[in-house]
């Protein structure tokens, strides 16, 4: 994936970016208006003509004009800068394309076929053997994209369900957010781990989603702003709530760390965070554990026998980290469900914690390949205490394994799921803080993949 940075939309919601209006934009003459004219340089609050509260004529209800698109822009900006009190550096284009030249045309978030990826998401028990991972997530990503940035470009492109070019506020704001952050911080490569990559962008998203509710606060207390346009057609095609999940997570998560930060040390503290970018998922869900606590080593030595061996890539491992980790108790029903509707935070859409997997250290997951083209993997998780690890293992054979998965217990350490698209063996152990879990075909593969130590 691009180094692009999205609003996701839940589909659930049937949310659609339609926005009303052609007329030209002018300032409303009844407006009461305290502010002096343009002024001689650029400041915070003021872009391309326009105050943060002026007042523009936008009626958008068969589509934006291209002068429409300009004032709506620019005072968005304006705004942005005053919510966030930073500077536009420079003017950010704009572009409005249909939902159907998004899936047709681009290719920001086209994901192409990976068997690393499948072991990733067969590991988490979110996409097994019967499903493609790509499939999955260019499905996900063709009807949940709203708008996204993409540095390179260095423009903003807002996805619209209707075919007349027609915008939505919040993601106008949160796309224009994450434009500021580029000009003012820049955007880091592409972390290495799935679980680092929540953490970056539980920094990027949570500012922009952040902004954006501070930004949607003025607007339904002392701001005159264009109205949200009613739900249009949905993104349609299949979706898969629990991977969409491992994707929102920063959206939910993100602005409860910004909000934590900008409440211990304002605005300073979240621009200060951009030099020191938060490394897990863990450090976002728990902003009390940012920026000392990072994730416990969890090496895997390599035990495999000559018939198999590591992934032939240049990084071998990931560390999948806590939002995997519920996710993937939450999606097999090893944990209540209703948890995940219990936000504990305001500017957070769901609840991403709980006792079976609050008490993460650290983890590695090692996929494993056979001369003969099957497919295994190592999952060591480390735990803060040895409590929070048999928490962990018991949720995991009992829960997860044997009620949801109706796998077999062969022994003490050893499970099969003779069915369906998670059909293999499972060796689970527990030792101090470390539950290892070995993935392979067969019982008798087990110790191929990793000899038992």
């Amino acid at each position: 994936m691009n180094i692009s940075r999205s609003s996701l939309v839940p589909v659930v919601l049937a949310l659609s970016l339609i926005i009303s209006g052609c007329s030209a934009p002018v300032s409303d003459p009844s407006a009461s208006w305290s502010w002096p004219e343009d002024p001689p340089t650029d400041r915070i609050g003021w872009e391309e003509g326009y105050w943060y509260n002026e007042s523009i004529a936008v009626n958008q209800s068969d589509g934006l004009n291209e002068t429409e698109l300009d004032a709506f822009v620019a005072r968005t900006m304006a705004r942005v800068e005053h919510v966030r009190q930073l500077e536009f550096r420079e003017e950010v284009p704009v572009e409005v394309i249909s939902r159907k030249e998004y899936r047709n045309e681009a290719n920001v978030f086209r994901a192409e076929p990976d068997s690393w990826q499948e072991q990733v998401y067969e590991a988490s028990f979110l996409i097994g053997e019967d499903e493609s991972v790509a499939d999955v997530l260019n499905g996900l990503y063709g009807g949940a994209v709203a708008g996204y940035y993409t540095p390179g470009d260095d423009q903003i492109v807002i996805v619209s369900n209707s075919e007349q070019p027609k915008i939505n506020r919040v993601t106008l704001a949160h796309e224009l957010v994450h434009a500021l952050q580029d000009q003012q911080f820049g955007f880091n490569p592409p972390q290495e781990t799935h679980d680092a990559r929540i953490a970056d962008n539980g920094l990027y998203e949570g500012d922009a989603k952040y902004t954006e509710s501070l930004y949607e606060e003025r607007c339904a207390d002392d701001w005159d702003c264009v109205p949200i346009p009613p739900a249009g057609a949905g993104g349609g095609a299949s979706f898969d709530f629990g991977v969409y999940l491992t994707i929102y997570a920063p959206y939910s998560e993100g602005p409860e760390f910004v909000a934590a930060l900008h409440e211990r040390g304002g605005w300073k503290a979240v621009n200060d965070a951009y030099d020191n970018i938060p490394t897990t998922a863990e450090q976002i869900w728990h902003p009390e554990k940012y920026p000392d606590e990072g994730p416990t080593n969890a090496d895997v030595p390599d035990r495999s026998s000559t018939e198999w061996s590591r992934f032939d890539r240049e990084t071998v491992t990931t560390r999948l980290g806590e939002a995997y980790l519920y996710v993937m108790l939450w999606d097999t029903r090893a944990i209540d469900r209703q948890s995940l509707r219990q936000a504990t935070g305001q500017y957070s859409r769901y609840n991403y914690t709980s006792g079976a997997s609050a008490g993460w250290g650290g983890d590695t997951l090692v996929p494993y390949r056979s001369e003969s083209g099957e497919f295994g993997y190592v999952w060591a998780i480390e735990w803060d205490t040895e409590a929070d690890a048999e928490q962990f293992d018991e949720r995991y054979r009992k829960l997860l394994l044997q009620l949801r998965m109706n796998a077999e217990r062969i022994d003490s350490e050893t499970y099969v799921i003779r069915d369906g698209p998670f059909a293999d063996a499972f060796r689970v152990q527990q030792n101090g803080t470390r539950v290892t879990i070995v993935n392979a075909p067969s019982v008798e593969a087990l110790d191929r993949v990793h000899a038992s130590g």
